[in-house]
């Protein structure tokens, strides 16, 4: 990976914490994001392609209609590293809220 993932893959990678199919993962990901994030289906499918070919997920299951998609261990340790980045984003900017409770 290279560089800080967008919110519609940080996402995607997350609702993928248990494999999913497509329409599951666009509800999934809604809820995980409390209706703030919502991936349409064209969005959708384009990063699962792309996840698919750098080897963050795997299609793990196909019924011909449904495909269900699961994170590999490079997905999961992309997913980490990305949550670490940005938990470490959030402390280095917690003294702004600090800073507005004592002002």
């Amino acid at each position: 990976m290279s560089g800080p993932l967008t919110e519609p893959m940080y996402y995607v990678l997350l609702a993928l914490a248990h494999p999913a199919h497509g329409y599951a993962l666009m509800q999934q990901i809604r809820q995980l994001s409390r209706e703030r994030v919502q991936i349409g289906p064209g969005t959708l499918y384009g990063l699962l392609s792309r996840m698919q070919d750098d080897g963050w997920i795997v299609l793990e299951d196909s019924d011909g209609r449904r495909k269900t998609y699961a994170l590999t261990e490079l997905g999961r340790q992309v997913l980490l590293a990305e949550y670490e980045r940005l938990r470490l984003l959030l402390r280095d900017g917690a003294f702004l809220t600090t800073e507005e409770e004592t002002g």
